[in-house]
């Protein structure tokens, strides 16, 4: 039996809200610093910008306050990247259920669950943006120490007591 550990987004829905994003700022469009994901583009400019670079270039901040939990179940925010708002944060939270998102009566159970949601959100986002490229930076760096110093090449130096503890192979 398999569990899912991570909520399941609406692949449909997102993907037609990529691409309507996609056709109100240009496709294939990017912005001079490399930016091309259609939600942090601004529409209707041209040359395309991203919300950031269009916010420094105004002398304004490129960070905002993002509600976690949504505006309607708690008044926390926390500081993102306005890029990564418009593109991970808040479309993320488009796949909630409305009722959660929305929250129109100010029901207590669906407040907590705008928590829930919007802590793994939030984590998800933090793990993908804050240890995931640590993970690739050490196979990156374990690759190329292999071709310069060989097969074993922790073996006799300080790292060698992070290598993990194996079992001698029994001889066939």
């Amino acid at each position: 039996m398999t569990r899912e550990i991570f909520p399941t987004r609406n692949a449909a829905a997102a993907h037609r809200r990529k691409s309507v994003a996609a056709r109100r700022v240009g496709l294939g469009a990017a912005c001079a610093c490399g930016e091309k994901r259609p939600e942090a583009l601004i529409p209707n400019v041209n040359p395309p910008i991203c919300a950031a670079c269009q916010r420094t270039a105004l002398g304004k901040s490129a960070v905002d306050k993002h509600h976690f939990a949504s505006k309607a179940n708690n008044a926390t925010t926390i500081h993102v990247p306005v890029n990564d708002h418009r593109a991970e944060l808040s479309t993320a939270q488009a796949d909630w259920p409305q009722s959660t998102l929305r929250n129109i009566e100010g029901s207590p159970l669906l407040a907590a669950a705008g928590c829930v949601r919007g802590f793994v959100d939030t984590i998800l986002y933090l793990i993908e943006r804050g240890l995931l490229w640590i993970a690739e930076l050490l196979e990156n760096l374990d690759e190329f120490l292999m071709k310069q110093l060989g097969p074993g090449w922790w073996i006799g130096t300080e790292v060698e007591q992070f290598a993990p503890k194996r079992k001698p192979h029994a001889k066939s």
